[in-house]
């Protein structure tokens, strides 16, 4: 089989979606594997890197699109990448398609052979090619949300983990699933007050039992929503239902009660979002205000860390390619 790799066109995306180690696997299986130029670069893997794993480099991507019977990606792809799209062509990638039915209709039209990473899943209900970025997404998440507290970015100013005489800052997370967990331990690493709120009750036992009884934990209803939310300093949405649009659990009357220059990094975006009356944002402008509340939609979050989050995928996204 043909594998084309085109480089990722999305604003500030810088992952790419295979690494050397990825292409000799594919080599040594028999199959070619072409790449656009410069498709690596933002993950710190050269043109040459990838030509000594055998790979072989083309200039531009329509001849990638053209050539290839797999397309693997990172990113969905974007309006002007859908005509380059051939009938029964693979398309290997995260899709998102409950946040977008332009690019269903799209993929539709061109006869596409859609397969998702965020939609593959194993017999316990877990999601393998999905998890990797979530874990990234959710401790990036508590960065970001630190970065905009402060006071300059025009936060409330407070420090997420006190100091001796102070409080700490509260955090609110939504979703206890492989984004909300991760968030949980960098939050707590820093000393915050941590809450987390999920449907799930086993699970609920379980990140109590494996943080050490360090968060709170509640079962995530309107009411408990409302008031976790409304007292944090920090609220991280982290709410998945697989293959499904994200539920809007964070109301604009929700968002008029917190305090004013309170943080919410909105990690579901890529399915839709979970806070009422946002739209997804870019790094170039990452961060709306909603009633003195700062809101942070950034769709491909784990792009800010392109080489850890390059790595991380291919490991778990290479074994499906070879299966495929």
């Amino acid at each position: 089989m043909i594998v084309g790799i085109p480089r990722e066109i999305k604003n500030s995306e810088f992952r790419v979606a295979i690494v050397p180690g990825g292409v000799r696997a594919l080599v040594e299986k028999g199959h070619r594997v072409i790449i656009e130029k410069s498709a690596g670069e933002g993950s710190g893997i050269s043109d040459e890197d990838y030509l000594l794993a055998g790979a072989e480099i083309r200039e531009y991507a329509a001849d990638i699109f053209k050539e290839a019977e797999m397309i693997t990606k990172v990113k969905e792809p974007l309006p002007e990448e859908h005509d380059l799209l051939g009938e029964e062509q693979i398309l290997y990638t995260y899709l998102h398609l409950a946040a977008s039915l332009d690019l269903t209709k799209a993929l539709l039209r061109r006869k596409v052979i859609g397969i998702a990473y965020e939609t593959v899943q194993l017999e316990d209900g877990s999601l393998p090619l999905l998890i990797p970025m979530s874990e990234i997404a959710g401790k990036i998440a508590i960065q970001e949300g630190c970065h905009y507290l402060e006071k300059e970015k025009g936060g409330s100013g407070v420090l997420l983990g006190g100091v001796p005489g102070t409080k700490p800052g509260n955090v609110a997370i939504i979703g206890g699933g492989a984004v909300g967990s991760s968030a949980a331990k960098i939050a707590l690493g820093m000393g915050a007050n941590v809450t987390i709120l999920d449907t799930n009750l086993e699970r609920l036992r379980y990140l109590s039992d494996v943080l050490h009884g360090g968060v709170t934990t509640l079962a995530s209803n309107p009411n408990n929503i409302e008031g976790a939310v409304v007292d944090a300093d920090l609220v991280i949405g982290a709410v998945l239902v697989p293959g499904a649009k994200a539920p809007c659990l964070i109301t604009r009357d929700m968002i008029k009660r917190m305090r004013k220059g309170s943080v919410i990094v909105d990690v579901a975006i890529d399915q839709g979002g979970c806070v009422e009356c946002t739209v997804p944002t870019t790094f170039d402008k990452p961060t709306l205000t909603l009633d003195g509340v700062i809101i942070c939609c950034v769709r491909n979050m784990p792009s800010a860390v392109s080489r850890t989050s390059t790595f991380a995928l291919t490991n778990a996204t290479l074994p499906y390619a070879l299966m495929l």
